[in-house]
């Protein structure tokens, strides 16, 4: 009888995982299809790539008079690189349709890579102005969007208050946008990695139970609109896993 319910569980749990798989292929089918009508440059660039470094590998065989050996391999490189350049122009288009939409900072931090612990909207105003708190190994950082003689105070509030709790635990802040001294959304998650690395997994914990307490002046304001081309996120992280 035990028997009998492991061979249904495996082929149940085989079943589910091909659906998931098909369920997969079917988002990058349809994220490709959008993406070429709006980039007339995806397909040059997917197949020069897969060109390139297919006939690269190729190249480097014949040298050793083994290039039939290395097709293979350069056919599968090609094809990585073209899923490659597929994944960041699909991402280069999304985040040019979000930028400058209300809610689309909380929405690229929401979308951040790596053990960042996201608080969206610790501070906001009615004209969708908002500061996100973000801890990780810098320390504590304040990502604030909407008018810059608006979020200006807000980040100063914010500072001032969280200050009193964190001691000497550095704290930094940004503001979303194009101006000089703003960080563009497209570049926020490389501007957070090249912040120095200031405490522990264990600090950053211990930071974390600390403002936990502390609570969101901002919770109940609306953290705008989910920015346009938002649902291709699932397809990015498709993409990476890959």
């Amino acid at each position: 009888m035990a028997g009998k319910q492991d061979k249904e569980a495996a082929k149940q749990a085989k079943k589910e995982k091909r659906a998931q798989s098909k369920a997969k292929r079917g988002q990058i089918f349809q994220a490709f299809k959008m993406q070429r009508k709006e980039d007339k440059a995806l397909i040059p660039w997917m197949l020069g790539s897969f060109v390139v470094v297919a006939g690269a590998v190729f190249g480097i065989g014949w040298l050793f008079a083994i290039q039939w050996l290395l097709l293979p391999i350069g056919l599968m490189l090609g094809l990585l690189a073209a899923v490659i350049i597929f994944g960041r122009r699909v991402q280069k288009t999304v985040y040019s349709k979000a930028d400058g939409q209300p809610g689309a900072a909380a929405w690229a931090l929401d979308n951040l890579r790596g053990k960042w612990r996201v608080t969206q909207t610790v501070a906001a105003t009615t004209q969708l102005d908002a500061v996100h708190r973000v801890l990780g190994g810098p320390g504590v950082v304040l990502v604030a969007e909407g008018a810059p003689h608006r979020v200006k105070g807000l980040l100063a509030q914010e500072k001032k208050r969280i200050s009193r709790l964190v001691g000497d635990t550095p704290i930094y802040d940004l503001v979303i946008g194009h101006e000089e001294g703003q960080v563009p959304l497209r570049k926020l998650q490389s501007h957070l990695a090249k912040l120095p690395r200031n405490l522990k997994p264990k600090q950053v914990d211990a930071l974390e139970a600390k403002l936990a307490a502390l609570g969101n002046r901002g919770a109940a304001m609306p953290k705008g609109p989910t920015p346009q081309g938002a649902k291709m996120r699932n397809v990015q992280r498709t993409i990476r896993r890959r």
